[in-house]
C-alpha cells in the first residue's frame, strides 16, 4: 500500500484483516496523510482533535493499525514503481534528505497517493506571506503554527470552509473568506450535495461565531507589499466570470491562503501504464486499475474527500487480498453503498465549484507562472504568438514546467492561459532522484 492516508489506512486494514501481509509505504513520519496530520509529538499538544475533523474515525484507524501486523516504513519516498517478474518492487528514499535508497517487494501495489493542490497564478502571489490553503492548514495541524495574525482565505473550493474556520479558532483575524463560486450555483446541484448540508451548515455557524467576513462571487486581483506580503486587492465577478469593474476593494493582511481545488496525483499510476479517465485513475467496481495486480484508491480516482477514500481503501483492500488468496472479494455493504452515494456528491461538488471562467484576463504579462524557471505569463503568450497550441510545445519554447515541481504547480496555469485543458505528464520518476541512487547495484533491501 503507497500512501498512509484514509484510502490507504482503510486498505491496509481491510487486507490485513483477511490474512493478507501488508506493507504500507508513507513519504511522512507519521501515517494520516493530510487529511488526518498529526502535530509531532515533541509539541505536547493537549488537544489535537480541536484540530481534527471526523477524529474518532482516525482514532479507530490509529488503534486498527497499532493493534494489527501492517507493518509500516514511513519516511520511505516512493519515485518509482517497476514491474518484475514475481510482481513490483517499490523503489524509495529514505527520510527527511532522500539520499539512501531502499526497496519493497510484493506480489500486488495499491496506489492511494491522493492528490495535490492547484493554484491559480496572480499579480502578486509569488510574495512571502501568500501560501497554499492546504499549507497553511498543514502548517497549523502538524506544527500548530498559523502563518500569520490576519489573513485572507480566497479561491475556490470545499477546502477554503475548514481552512478559514481553523485558523479563525486558532487566534488568528481571518479579515475575509473570499470565495470565486456564487451560492445559486451550489444551488443547482442541492439535492446532490444533501448529505453534505450539515457538515456545511457546522461551518458556516462558525464562521458567524469568529465574525469572519464571507464574500462570495468573488476573487483576489492582486497581492501587494514589497518585500512581504501587506494586503490583497478582491474585486466582484459577473455572470459571465469576469471582474467587474469599480468593485475593487483593498484587506489588509500578512498572510493570504489560497487555493482552487485539487487534481489526482498520477506519477506512479501511469509510470506503471494504468489508463487514466480524465486526469484519475480509472479503476473497476473493486478499484482495480487495468494493470493487473495494481490497484487505486482514494483521491487518485478522482478528488472526492476523506470518506470516499475511506469506502474506496476498504473495497481495495477487500478486493487485493480477495485476489491473492483466490477467494471472493467479500467488501462491507456499507462501503459498496457509499461509494456510490459519495462520489455522486463528488462530482456535483467539482461541477459547483469551479475557478472564474476568465482568471487568465487577470494575469498581467510580468506575472510569473512557472516558479521554478521565472517564466511569466508574457513569455507564455509570446510562445502562444509564435504558434503554440498546448502545454508541451510552450514547455519546449519557454521551460515552463521543466523545473523542480515538474509542472505539478504551473500546468494547469500554462494550459489555462494557452486555452486547453490540463493534459497529465508522463513521468519516468515520480520525484527527483540523486543519480548516485540510480547508479547504485545494490540498494537497501526490505522484503515485505
Amino acid at each position: 500500500m503507497i500512501g498512509a492516508g484514509p484510502a490507504g489506512l482503510a486498505a491496509a486494514l481491510a487486507a490485513c484483516a483477511r490474512g493478507v501481509r501488508v506493507t504500507l509505504v508513507d513519504a511522512a513520519p507519521e501515517p494520516g496523510g493530510q487529511f488526518h496530520r498529526q502535530p509531532a509529538a515533541g509539541l505536547g499538544a493537549r488537544r489535537p482533535q480541536a484540530l481534527h475533523h471526523r477524529w474518532r474515525t482516525w482514532e479507530r484507524l490509529r488503534d486498527g493499525l497499532a493493534a494489527g501486523s501492517v507493518r509500516t516504513l514511513t519516511d520511505h519516498h516512493v519515485w518509482c514503481v517497476e514491474r518484475v517478474p514475481d510482481g513490483f518492487t517499490v523503489h524509495a528514499l529514505l527520510g527527511p534528505r532522500q539520499e539512501e535508497p531502499a526497496e519493497v517487494h510484493a506480489r500486488s501495489v495499491l496506489l492511494a497517493t491522493g492528490g495535490y493542490e492547484t493554484v491559480l497564478p496572480f499579480p502578486g502571489w509569488t510574495l512571502p506571506g501568500v501560501v497554499t490553503a492546504g499549507g497553511a492548514q498543514a502548517l497549523l495541524k502538524g506544527s500548530l503554527v498559523v502563518p500569520g495574525r490576519r489573513a485572507v482565505v480566497a479561491g475556490s473550493g470545499p477546502l477554503l470552509l475548514p481552512v478559514a474556520t481553523g485558523l479563525a479558532a486558532a487566534g488568528t483575524e481571518v479579515a475575509a473568506l473570499v470565495e470565486s463560486t456564487g451560492p445559486e450555483r451550489l444551488a443547482r446541484y442541492a439535492r446532490a450535495l444533501a448529505d453534505k448540508l450539515p457538515e456545511g451548515a457546522g461551518y458556516a455557524a462558525r464562521l458567524l461565531r469568529h465574525r469572519v467576513p464571507v464574500l462570495v462571487r468573488h476573487t483576489v486581483v492582486r497581492a501587494h507589499g514589497d518585500d512581504r506580503l501587506t494586503g490583497v486587492t478582491v474585486a466582484a465577478l459577473g455572470p459571465d466570470g469576469r471582474v467587474r469593474p469599480g468593485t475593487e476593494r483593498h484587506l489588509a493582511c500578512d498572510t493570504l491562503a489560497v487555493g482552487h481545488g485539487m487534481l489526482p496525483h498520477t506519477d506512479l499510476a501511469l509510470s506503471l501504464g494504468c489508463r487514466l479517465d480524465g486526469l484519475a485513475v480509472a479503476v473497476d467496481d473493486e478499484q482495480r486499475t487495468d494493470v493487473p495486480g495494481v490497484w487505486a484508491a482514494g483521491e487518485a480516482t478522482g478528488i472526492g474527500g476523506a470518506a470516499l477514500a475511506l469506502a474506496e481503501g476498504h473495497i481495495a483492500g477487500c478486493s487485493a487480498a480477495a485476489r491473492l488468496r483466490g477467494t471472493a472479494p467479500d467488501p462491507a455493504p456499507a462501503a459498496l453503498r457509499a461509494r456510490g452515494r459519495l462520489r455522486r456528491s463528488a462530482a456535483a461538488l467539482g461541477s459547483a465549484w469551479a475557478p472564474p471562467a476568465h482568471w487568465a484576463e487577470q494575469v498581467t504579462d510580468d506575472t510569473v507562472v512557472c516558479r521554478c524557471e521565472e517564466v511569466t505569463a508574457g513569455t507564455v503568450r509570446h510562445a502562444l504568438d509564435l504558434g503554440a497550441g498546448d502545454e508541451r510545445t510552450v514547455k519546449l519554447l519557454t521551460r515552463a514546467g521543466m523545473g523542480w515541481c515538474q509542472g505539478r504547480i504551473c500546468s494547469p496555469a500554462v494550459a489555462g492561459l494557452a486555452g486547453c485543458a490540463p493534459t497529465p505528464a508522463r513521468r519516468p520518476l515520480a520525484r527527483p532522484v540523486p543519480l548516485g541512487v540510480l547508479a547504485r547495484h545494490h540498494p537497501q533491501e526490505e522484503p515485505s
